[in-house]
């Protein structure tokens, strides 16, 4: 069910909870040269969190920044910073933040002002009833690269075949997360910008309820540290190593479909037409057996060994 905030509400107020007391959360925001925007998002979130009736930290994590930022941040009294001396990766500057922050229910934004912090506690509201309360930028305005929107699909639709579940927006970096639950997974989780993509697929294969609520998306301040090719290959990457990780059938055993079909298909050729069998046609079933094998092989496994 979509929320409808009233509509003589301004930014700041529209997305309060409506009824009841958000559950005491910190607040995790990994930073990487961001001074032209770092500010602004924190005084704009403070704004926000001060009609906030519950306990509440906010943990900037500076990945080792090399422009002001550190600076910037230094000088907040209402902010707990944590300083990485080198930079790591969006995904190590959250893991820092989670293992650091002190409530049990932690959401995630980023510093360069793209998402609506306005509707954060809006979104800890909704996580007492699910594991994982997502961001989805599927909102009314939603300012996104159409380079960016080609491999994504293809990268969403090979993640909902791995995870069977319907997903709106795979890798959104405004989530709010149990921690008990996200500390599961904190060591398969890369230290990169692919850490968003891997806990949703982790979280769905594992059976966790996620929730999908539509948000806005703009603009950044400043240049994106997301270099397009480099990072859609490591997307791709991630989502096959997830995949084999936590559904390996879903992955497997389609491709030792391929290889049985096109052993069929040579097979057919070898009687008909060659009067003989073929190596290529041995090794075409031999492959598909094997990887069956290894499919199910891994699946026993994954089940006998679960820890999630």
């Amino acid at each position: 069910m979509s929320y409808s905030p009233p509509a003589n509400l301004n930014a700041s107020e529209q997305w309060m909870p409506a009824s009841g007391v958000c559950p005491p959360f910190s607040i995790v925001i990994p930073v990487y040269n961001e001074e032209e925007a770092i500010a602004q998002t924190l005084d704009d979130l403070q704004g926000v969190l001060k009609q906030v009736a519950s306990p509440y930290e906010v943990v900037v994590v500076d990945d080792g920044s090399s422009d002001r930022t550190g600076e910037i941040l230094s000088r907040r009294s209402d902010i707990r910073l944590i300083q990485h001396t080198a930079n790591r990766g969006y995904g190590a500057a959250l893991k820092t933040g989670i293992r650091a922050a002190r409530y049990p229910i932690i959401a995630i934004t980023d510093a360069d002002g793209t998402y609506p912090n306005e509707q954060l506690p809006h979104l800890v509201m909704l996580s007492k009833d699910v594991d994982m309360v997502v961001g989805a930028r599927i909102g009314e305005k939603v300012t996104y690269s159409n380079l960016r929107k080609i491999p994504k699909w293809f990268l969403v639709q090979f993640a909902q075949w791995v995870t069977q579940e319907t997903i709106p927006d795979l890798n959104s970096g405004m989530r709010v997360l149990r921690k008990a639950v996200v500390q599961k997974f904190l060591a398969i989780l890369p230290d990169t910008f692919s850490f968003t993509t891997t806990i949703t697929i982790a979280m769905l294969t594992n059976g966790y309820k996620v929730r999908y609520e539509p948000i806005n998306y703009y603009y950044r301040t400043g240049k994106s540290k997301i270099k397009p090719i480099r990072d859609t290959l490591r997307f791709v990457q991630i989502i096959l190593r997830t995949g084999v990780y936590f559904a390996p059938l879903r992955v497997f055993l389609p491709v030792a479909g391929l290889f049985f079909l096109g052993g069929v298909l040579t097979l057919l050729q070898d009687i008909f037409i060659r009067d003989d069998i073929t190596d290529r046609t041995l090794i075409l079933l031999v492959t598909a057996t094997q990887l069956a094998m290894f499919a199910l092989l891994a699946d026993m496994i994954d089940k006998r060994n679960t820890r999630f």
